[in-house]
């Protein structure tokens, strides 16, 4: 099984569509998104995936943004997610709560952290954690996200164009 970890849409219709088409031509049904999506426009892209959502620090409207998610099914996890997918243990949260992101981090209980909000792409190791940023798909050049192969543990970064 695979899945896509996307972060910053803030309200890029444009390119979040894009990145849910390559998502969709790849057979990905699940996605988690890391947070700043911005309006229920853009959570309604996400019809159709098994959505799993986080707040980002320009998430203003989480009343809106709340019941659009459940019009389309998607699960909202606040302050961060933790979901366990064939045995692999995932987090994911928005990255502006320094202190959060950090314990998480350094518990050693997540085999994967995806974070968002510094729209850079990046990743590194902790322990048994490794820590993925997948970018964003605003404000980044260039806009990315990333797949994660379950079965492998084989990360992808995908350029949206």
């Amino acid at each position: 099984m695979r899945i896509g970890i996307v972060s910053d849409t803030h309200g890029n219709q444009r390119t979040a569509t894009l990145a849910l088409g390559a998502l969709r031509e790849r057979g990905i049904t699940t996605v988690l998104h890391c947070g700043d999506i911005d309006d229920p426009e853009t959570v309604e892209l996400f019809r159709g995936f098994t959505a799993h959502f986080v707040f980002g620090n320009c998430d203003i409207d989480k009343r809106a943004l709340r019941v659009a998610m459940a019009d389309i099914g998607a699960t909202l996890h606040d302050p961060f997610g933790s979901i366990e997918l064939q045995g692999v243990k995932l987090a994911f949260t928005h990255g502006d709560d320094t202190i959060l992101m950090r314990d998480v981090e350094r518990s050693g209980y997540y085999d994967f952290l995806f974070y968002g909000h510094t729209h850079q792409a990046e990743e590194h190791q902790t322990g048994p954690t490794r820590i993925i940023n997948p970018g964003a798909l605003h404000r980044a050049r260039p806009k990315t996200f990333v797949v994660l192969d379950l079965d492998s543990r084989k990360v992808e970064s995908v350029i949206v164009e």
